[in-house]
């Protein structure tokens, strides 16, 4: 039965973005806009679904406000006549994950990801695809007209935490390592330590207690301020490398031996290997952000480098398309079709790095030291109005063309040259554009920035200065 009536409720437009629902818990994100997304949530399944009665799968994470929004979604969810299965609390790949061993219709987790303590948000699965964009802009829309299906579900609730693990350790290939992992306080925790315990190898677990206050450090692994501790461990004990994981661990960040970052995309090439000795001639993807040398890498390994847009959700939809064994980006984010469901999990990242490390010779440091050396900024980020942001991505394109450069058009532009590439986007969550510079040498990373810098000038976007 479907109800247009009175109870319709308006969702903070910034708090519905590209990839996921989030917002500042009590000002942009509430319990009243997690019942209204589980209602508008549920009332797309009803009228999509092949099933009279559509099963969700529901996780939190160890956020304070966690608890209190997914029981609002949750009774979203069941008030539209679908029924709830909740895993409890557990990190976003674990919700992935029980949407295909459970057989579930959906997946809803309610999460804030890398965000601070005080913010929270909300990821959606439908069926084994991602849900993003339109999709959720939708739900906003449904929300404003109280357009919602009636009805009465039913909760479950089942333990799957050990299924996950045993699941991911299922057909492991070895590996006898000293590591380090750092949880951030995270979902993560009780995975890890769950998973250590299975592992050959000596392990050392950092901040495995859930604490969605974040005591130690910010729970973004990309950020090398964050990892302080973990360079600290691996050192100390003498490991041979450390992983991190963030809010709800579906990102990994990773140091070798000696305390060095070892970046997504770099993670990504050691992964690949022996995806394509297994898979010769797979696609493989990277994001746009990534660096050349990983697309060349894929190709020398006799695999087929795609690059792609940024973000989990398109990322997941283009390993779909490709029918890919695995992809990645820079953030961290990395997705296994090969033997897995085609989802990002920084876990599971973490179990097939030790496969891969073992697979090439035992040392991620020596990995480390035979990849290309080059110069990159970090992420560079300018303020940029909404309305405005994307039209300065289209004028500069304009200018390359008509200038013969050589550019990529997927995702904002990258253009590249023979020493070093930049990129040039419209970030897809905030009013502001994002650059990297890539380059082989001092001189041309300085050359290359001053010709992102002069873009930028001529589209009246003040410069940046970066040192190096």
């Amino acid at each position: 039965m479907s109800a247009t009536n009175s109870q319709r409720h308006t969702i903070d437009p910034s708090a519905l973005r590209a990839y996921d629902i989030r917002g500042i818990v009590g000002e942009t994100l509430t319990e009243a806009d997690a019942l209204a997304v589980g209602r508008s949530f549920g009332s797309q399944l009803r009228r999509e679904s092949r099933s009279a009665t559509p099963i969700v799968s529901l996780g939190r994470d160890g956020r304070l406000s966690s608890p209190a929004l997914a029981a609002a979604v949750a009774q979203g969810l069941l008030s539209t006549g679908c029924d709830v299965i909740d895993i409890g609390m557990g990190p976003s790949p674990m919700l992935y994950f029980s949407v295909f061993e459970l057989g579930a219709d959906a997946g809803l987790m309610v999460t804030g990801s890398h965000n601070p303590a005080d913010w929270n948000g909300i990821k959606l699965m439908r069926h084994s695809g991602p849900f993003h964009g339109a999709d959720i802009q939708k739900l906003g829309t449904m929300a404003a007209a109280g357009d919602w299906e009636t009805g009465s579900g039913t909760t479950r609730h089942v333990a799957i935490m050990d299924r996950y693990v045993e699941a991911m350790l299922a057909d492991f290939r070895g590996g006898n390592f000293t590591i380090a992992w750092d949880c951030g306080n995270g979902a993560a925790g009780p995975v890890v330590e769950r998973l250590i315990r299975l592992l050959p190898g000596t392990h050392h677990l950092l901040f495995a207690e859930v604490d969605g206050r974040f005591p130690n450090h910010h729970p973004d692994p990309t950020v090398e301020a964050n990892l302080v501790d973990l360079k600290r461990v691996v050192r100390e004990q003498g490991c041979d490398f450390g992983v991190a994981f963030d809010g709800d661990a579906d990102r990994i960040g990773a140091v070798d031996a000696q305390g060095r970052m070892v970046w997504g995309d770099e993670l990504l090439s050691i992964l690949a290997e022996p995806v394509l000795r297994e898979l010769p001639g797979s696609p493989i993807i990277g994001d746009i952000k990534a660096s050349q040398s990983l697309f060349d890498r894929i190709a020398a390994l006799g695999g087929v480098p795609d690059m792609w847009k940024s973000g989990h959700s398109l990322m997941k939809e283009r390993l779909q398309q490709l029918n890919a064994p695995l992809a990645g980006e820079l953030s961290g984010h990395i997705f296994f079709a090969h033997r897995w469901h085609g989802v990002d999990d920084g876990i599971l990242a973490a179990v097939r790095l030790i496969e891969a490390v073992a697979a090439q010779g035992g040392s991620l440091t020596k990995l480390k030291d035979a990849m290309p050396a080059m110069l990159n900024t970090p992420e560079l980020r300018f303020d940029c109005a909404e309305a405005r942001k994307f039209a300065v991505v289209a004028e500069v394109v304009t200018r390359l063309k008509a200038a013969g450069a050589r550019v990529n058009e997927i995702d904002g532009a990258r253009v590249t040259h023979g020493d070093g590439w930049w990129l040039l986007r419209a970030s897809n969550t905030q009013a502001a554009l994002t650059a990297r510079v890539e380059a082989q040498d001092q001189a041309a990373l300085a050359r290359l920035l001053a010709e992102l810098n002069t873009q930028l000038a001529l589209s009246d976007v003040d410069a940046v200065e970066v040192g190096h």
